[in-house]
């Protein structure tokens, strides 16, 4: 009866990494589409534009192995441009560029929160997974170890401020 809770309980927490992680790369994909929009918006200056869109797009086109990489390099991308409240506030004065703030911002905020629950699930299926009954009767049976999902999602403090 222990067994078969503790699979069921591990096969859960399986199926919540990766409802989490789905999650994740929706929130990674839709900050990498705004970002890419804005820069090609011409609403920003070309240097910025150019800066915000390779990272955009690498953090698009990035295999697997080097997504986190790509999604870090794109957070640092978006603080070299929007790292001034000046900036964002000059980029809310342009026509279309009030929405285009809020949809960064919104975006931004909800990466580290996807990112923090997908690491959460993975936390909790590690700690049940090195239970030596696990282990013994092998109950993860052939699911992969799962691997935390770690890079420098830190915002722009003046896309990140909720009342800006």
């Amino acid at each position: 009866m222990y067994l078969s809770w503790t699979a069921g309980r591990l096969d859960r927490l399986h199926a919540r990494i990766d409802a989490a992680r789905a999650a994740l790369d929706a929130q990674l994909l839709r900050r990498a589409s705004v970002a890419q929009e804005l820069a090609t918006s011409g609403i920003l200056d070309p240097a910025a534009s150019i800066v915000l869109y390779e990272a955009a797009h690498d953090a698009r086109q990035a295999e697997e192995e080097q997504r986190e990489v790509a999604e870090s390099e794109l957070s640092g991308a978006l603080r070299a441009v929007f790292g001034e409240p000046e900036q964002v506030a000059a980029l809310r004065e342009v026509p279309g560029g009030a929405e285009a703030a809020a949809e960064l911002g919104q975006a931004v905020r909800r990466v580290p929160m996807a990112r923090r629950f997908h690491n959460d699930a993975v936390r909790a299926a590690r700690a049940l997974r090195r239970h030596r009954t696990v282990r013994w009767f092998r109950l993860a049976g052939h699911a992969p170890f799962p691997l935390a999902f770690e890079m420098d999602d830190q915002p722009p403090v003046a896309l990140a401020d909720r009342a800006a």
